[in-house]
């Protein structure tokens, strides 16, 4: 294997030329934790070469989000800063690009009231609901990437001795990323053409209903009329194309909301906001959550179920090979932007609109009426295994087979 340094030059370069793609001119806000310092500031030089007009890097700590659950005031939990808000429209109207590296401690909040933390999510999404919608229509780029910290590494790999940990977690995000082959950005093309392959083939069969069957789960989703298949990347309003999430397995579409029924049991943890829900289970009638329940961590479900009433509704199904090569990995990562890739999911909460014909163009009014969702919260949360099968059914009723043991049956994609 390459050097770690060359490897880190090389994923940064990556995240800036295929994640956000910064073009000239442009102004790119980074979000980071303190510890992934080193790649921030790789990144930084990355988008100055590039062209970028100026770059802002918003540092985040844990330990300090955490300390305000356990010392703040009741009145803290449902304030927003409108200025932090003000920000992030404000770069969205101009055209910039932001890019996360996200990864929370799956354990961060553990002993704190799930309340407190739901409610200064929601007070958040309320007050960023504006720079959310040039977020879910793609008018903007934007990119979701990974980068290890110690808590994290800590609970992923458990099995090894603590001075390993942070390497490993290294060598998996570079092995998931393929940056460890040579080539990271041909090699990104390469991969964003065959994920394309599987969304056209989805969009030329026009299913109208998927059928998902595995233990704990028997679920039919209806899909939309004209609904949209989407999968690696997607232009923004420019016409600059960008890959939202890194790494990314998937391809994705939206459900129609009032068309889901039957039961869905979880098969990965799910890190909501840094509260472990596992053994999720969840029974749908008319495309609403009915009955709920979860092995540990139901109260944090609960509160997501009350974010509004479209957080009780699905607003995305994506596919996801159960050989994908995140799955092949054999470990759960307890970070969703990395285990949806290892699985097929669902997101309770908000569709994206770029799901279905001129959904961008579409008032919230209307995107109801289309079958869209719509919601503060969007919430993805995994249901793939090798004993997941798939049957679409074609508009004259014909059922076939999509999934058989977690894989496509059409083995071409």
């Amino acid at each position: 294997m390459r050097d770690f340094d060359t490897l880190l030059e090389q994923y940064a370069d990556l995240v800036v030329k295929v994640g956000v793609n910064i073009q000239p001119g442009q102004v790119l806000i980074v979000q980071s934790p303190l510890e992934a310092v080193e790649l921030t500031r790789k990144i930084v030089a990355k988008a100055y070469e590039a062209g970028a007009k100026y770059v802002q890097v918003d540092f985040e700590d844990e330990h300090i989000s955490r300390i305000r659950y356990e010392k703040a005031p009741e009145d803290s939990f449902g304030y927003y800063p409108k200025w932090q808000a003000d920000t992030m429209e404000q770069l969205a109207e101009g055209g910039g690009a932001i890019l996360h590296i996200k990864v929370p401690d799956p354990e961060l909040y553990k002993g704190i009231d799930s309340s407190k933390v739901s409610t200064a999510v929601r007070a958040a999404a309320v007050a960023r609901e504006n720079y959310s919608r040039y977020v879910r229509n793609n008018l903007i780029s934007w990119s979701l990437i990974k980068a290890p910290t110690q808590a994290w590494a800590n609970k992923v790999f458990a099995d090894l001795p603590e001075e390993q940990r942070i390497e490993a977690m290294w060598n998996a995000i570079f092995q998931m990323n393929r940056v460890d082959g040579g080539d990271p950005v041909a090699a990104w093309r390469e991969h964003i053409a065959h994920l394309k392959k599987s969304q056209e083939r989805m969009n030329l069969k026009r299913y109208k209903r998927l059928h998902y069957v595995a233990p704990g789960t028997d679920l039919s989703v209806e899909l939309p009329e004209g609904h949209l298949w989407l999968g690696g990347g997607d232009e923004n309003e420019k016409g600059i194309y960008f890959v939202a999430n890194m790494p990314t397995e998937e391809i994705y579409t939206m459900p129609k909301r009032t068309g889901v029924n039957g039961t869905v049991a979880s098969t990965l943890p799910l890190n909501l906001n840094g509260r472990l829900v596992e053994g999720i289970k969840l029974k749908f009638t008319d495309g609403k959550v009915t009955a709920y329940d979860a092995d540990t961590g139901r109260e944090h479900l609960t509160s997501l179920l009350e974010t509004d009433e479209g957080a009780s509704y699905l607003g995305e199904v994506a596919l996801v090979p159960h050989n994908s090569p995140i799955s092949q990995l054999n470990r759960v990562f307890y970070n969703t932007g990395i285990d949806e890739n290892a699985s097929c999911h669902f997101a309770l909460g908000s569709c994206y609109p770029v799901n279905i014909e001129g959904g961008t163009k579409l008032s919230k009014e209307d995107l109801l009426a289309q079958g869209g969702n719509t919601s503060l919260t969007h919430v993805d949360f995994m249901i793939g295994s090798a004993e997941l099968s798939i049957d679409g059914e074609l508009a004259d009723g014909t059922v076939e087979p999509v999934f058989r043991n977690g894989n496509w049956v059409d083995t071409s994609i």
